[in-house]
């Protein structure tokens, strides 16, 4: 893999997102879901922390970030477009590393804004700037491997539609599935708790950078990543 050729995918990408009214569509509403959710429950709760607004981060990445990628490999399938990447001097690991990181910016282009909200708060209370910090950290890292997530799920289809619901489904399950131990056997319950992005997200939220937090993450994004560089190799 060649940083000149991850870079052109990279390019080529990020301005099909600029161009895209679904892409602004898809902001908007994140802001406004974001916005109101964090609003809402601050002016209810009378403190001064992002605390209600985080919690509900993995929730709602579950379904922005499959919309995001969905059409990143199943639209090149049906387009018939991957055939023609196929032709060209770059590699599966250029194609998915470019297509990831440039979802990964989009993902920051949609958080950037929500800057605004600890900057509120600081204006009203004293805000503890460590779990802000902690937060959109974990955000990212919980981002990059949904977005792994995202693109193994459209490798494996021609269809968009398809590719978001098996990706929303899969990380909605990771998310919440440290919500679900009361229905779990207690001997399974630590192990699931375990496998889920929710309880790992929430524990970098809170300001604490835990080496096992951070191997987990980078597991699952370097694990979703490869899975879909093997289907994608098999697909050229």
């Amino acid at each position: 893999m060649k940083l000149n050729q991850t870079r052109t995918i990279f390019r080529r990408e990020f301005s099909s997102f600029l161009k895209s009214p679904g892409a602004y569509i898809l902001l908007t509403l994140y802001l406004l879901i974001t916005g109101w959710f964090f609003f809402s429950t601050f002016f209810l709760s009378g403190r001064a922390d992002l605390r209600s607004f985080f919690q509900l981060m993995p929730l709602i990445l579950s379904f922005t970030i499959p919309a995001i990628t969905m059409r990143q490999f199943s639209e090149e399938y049906r387009s018939g477009s991957m055939e023609i990447l196929g032709t060209l001097p770059v590699t599966t690991g250029d194609v998915i590393a470019g297509k990831s990181l440039s979802s990964l910016l989009f993902v920051g282009c949609m958080l950037l804004p929500t800057l605004s909200y600890p900057v509120f708060i600081s204006f009203l209370g004293e805000l503890d700037w460590g779990p802000v910090i902690g937060g959109y950290l974990g955000a990212l890292f919980l981002s990059a491997a949904y977005i792994g997530i995202g693109l193994l799920a459209s490798s494996a289809t021609n269809n968009q539609i398809v590719a978001f619901i098996i990706g929303t489904v899969i990380c909605l399950f990771l998310s919440i599935i440290d919500r679900m131990l009361v229905l779990i056997p207690s001997g399974l319950g630590q192990l699931l708790q375990n496998l889920g992005t929710g309880y790992h997200f929430t524990n970098i939220s809170r300001g604490i950078i835990d080496s096992r937090d951070i191997i987990y993450f980078a597991s699952m994004i370097f694990l979703s990543h490869y899975a879909a560089w093997i289907i994608n190799r098999e697909h050229r």
